[in-house]
């Protein structure tokens, strides 16, 4: 099988990374988590992309790592190293996430600032059963965002949860019929994003998760605040405010 490695296409403010290995379920090899790694790096270098929007081809969103291929190989590093780097991406990321999500693709999910799905979505992670001890990166998102009892019942359990339960415990945060007005509302919440201050919305992801986290930088907050205080964005924010028209930020 021809290795179809995540693309990466950049539109002015909106980024896009696309899974493109439906017939294994979006499985990612190694190869695929260091193309990963490259294009985050490339996204958060381009100082004018302001979302990014993780998407994938086919039936399922991604199956996880493929743990079989390298004999060896600590998956859980490799996965660890690269949902912290999307956790901390620049821009504001968004998981549209069409169908199953499983193993250490729930985390990379879990690392998106917005998660969108639809009623064909399932999740389920089975390092218990197969003796593998998920890392610390993953199991404090976990814990973060879906709070140590539902954790336990995904983590410990080996819970299969369906679109339902994926939203009612928050993994999901809008639900849709299917995949092409998932498709269609993603796009719009990204647009919605890029026409958001961004000097405002990377300082505020950056702390919220620093809150999450009980690692909040008082200093390096006080200093974002007072950026923002002083941007031509905010001048510019509060002028359309009053003018009743849209802003024109520009991130400076």
């Amino acid at each position: 099988m021809p290795h179809l490695a995540p693309r990466l296409h950049i539109d002015q403010h909106l980024a896009c990374i696309t899974l493109r290995r439906p017939k294994v379920a979006n499985r990612l090899e190694i190869q695929d988590l260091q193309t990963l790694e490259q294009h985050l790096a490339v996204v958060n270098q381009t100082a004018d992309v302001r979302v990014l929007l993780l998407q994938s081809e086919g039936r399922h969103f991604c199956s996880g790592f493929n743990i079989g291929a390298v004999p060896g190989v600590d998956a859980g590093a490799l996965f660890e190293r690269l949902t912290d780097a999307w956790e901390n991406a620049r821009p504001i990321t968004i998981a549209a996430i069409q169908g199953g999500v499983y193993g250490g693709a729930t985390d990379l999910a879990l690392a998106c600032d917005f998660r969108l799905g639809t009623r064909a979505c399932e999740m389920f992670v089975p390092a218990a059963r197969l003796g593998l001890h998920f890392y610390r990166g993953g199991m404090t998102r976990y814990v973060n965002r879906l709070g140590l009892g539902m954790a336990k019942r995904i983590l410990l359990a080996c819970e299969t949860l369906d679109a339902d339960a994926m939203l009612a415990c928050g993994f999901l945060d809008r639900l849709y019929e299917d995949g092409a007005l998932l498709q269609a509302e993603a796009q719009a919440l990204a647009q919605s994003l890029c026409e958001l201050a961004p000097l405002a919305l990377d300082g505020m992801k950056r702390h919220l998760n620093a809150i999450a986290r009980h690692e909040l930088d008082p200093a390096q907050l006080a200093r974002d605040i007072a950026r923002a205080g002083a941007s031509r964005d905010l001048a510019e924010g509060v002028q359309a405010w009053q003018e009743r028209r849209t802003p024109r930020f520009t991130g400076c």
